[in-house]
């Protein structure tokens, strides 16, 4: 047996990470709509409200857009494992 540590993306903490890079850098809702080409905001809106969170290709604008990594978006938790790992198998490869 051993114990890892799995991160997992904690979507409230990225909600609000994507609503305060996005006020930091000066842009309203609206305006990300406009670089995203939506018919609505409410794409935008679910982001910010952890309902739903961005497709890897939008963090990837939001990055570029607020002048951040994906990984500065991305807020994530290590929750602890435990696996089974066959030492014989790990120690012969």
């Amino acid at each position: 047996m051993c114990k890892i540590n799995k991160p997992v993306i904690n979507a409230e903490a990225t909600a609000s990470r994507i609503k305060e890079l996005r006020i930091r850098s000066g842009f309203s809702v609206r305006e990300i709509q406009t670089i995203f080409n939506l018919s609505s905001a409410e794409a935008i809106y679910s982001w910010e409200k952890g309902k739903y969170l961005p497709s890897i290709d939008h963090l990837i604008v939001l990055a570029a857009v607020f002048g951040v990594t994906v990984d500065d978006i991305i807020m994530k938790d290590d929750v602890e494992i435990e696996c089974e790992i066959d030492m014989e198998k790990t120690e012969s490869a």
